[in-house]
């Protein structure tokens, strides 16, 4: 069953058709990756299921029409968002920035801080001196707090320790195991550890959608679809 649905789902950005009629289904539970090179639309999908860009076409979250729902609203009936550039309020305590993304009185804690033990340590300490792997931690356990029904997480590993990484794909493999997740993220490891199945962008269209694994396995599919070498290794 699709939790999630996009059909002919239109995104221009100034000049540029950036999503050029993309349609694909997120099936409920697990990660789908929504993978492809750099620059081909992956951010800007996320961001127009957020409602943070003027998109046309149809977008469905279990089965109701969200395509003309505000932000704010796409936000309350469940659907949390880990932005590639962390977002975090550098000025508050990592507690703050925590408190901040309740939605109700039934928030995760004991879940956020089984997985990211770190931030329990660091909680009256300013965000913003925290280093780029403790943030992602933080902007994470954000949209984990919650009982969302979807997550969109957005490049979670980029730039960091490969020690973090791992850390990083334990939390994406924990929460797959409570809610339904969206992955945007060029590290294959992780792909290939915590995926189910992929979806393939290319200049705006999509162009592969299959499960992860049969891709992964294809050093041909893999060269030609996102421009490297091999899957990786596992994280």
């Amino acid at each position: 069953m699709s939790l999630l649905s996009v059909r002919d789902l239109h995104v221009h950005l100034g000049e540029s058709h950036v999503l050029q009629g993309i349609e694909f289904d997120v099936p409920e539970g697990g990660v789908t990756a929504l993978l492809g090179r750099n620059g081909v639309g992956k951010t800007t999908t996320l961001r127009a299921l957020m409602g943070l860009v003027d998109r046309r076409g149809s977008i469905t979250l279990a089965g109701d029409e969200i395509s003309a729902t505000p932000t704010h609203r796409i936000v309350r009936r469940g659907v949390g968002y880990v932005p590639e550039d962390r977002d975090v309020f550098a000025g508050l305590t990592v507690e703050e920035n925590l408190r901040l993304a309740e939605r109700n009185g039934d928030a995760r804690y004991d879940l956020v801080y089984d997985l990211f033990p770190e931030l329990r340590e660091r909680g009256r300490q300013l965000a913003g001196t925290l280093s780029g792997g403790q943030q992602q931690m933080v902007a994470i356990a954000r949209a984990l707090l919650n009982d969302n029904r979807v997550l969109l997480v957005d490049e979670p590993t980029k730039g960091l320790a490969p020690a973090l990484v791992t850390q990083v794909a334990d939390a994406l493999a924990r929460a797959s195991e409570l809610t339904t997740v969206l992955l945007v993220e060029q590290n294959l490891g992780v792909v290939q550890r915590v995926a189910r199945d992929a979806v393939v962008l290319d200049t705006g269209r999509i162009v592969h959608i299959g499960p992860a694994r049969e891709l992964l396995a294809s050093e041909e599919m893999v060269h030609r679809m996102l421009g490297v070498g091999h899957a990786g290794d596992r994280p």
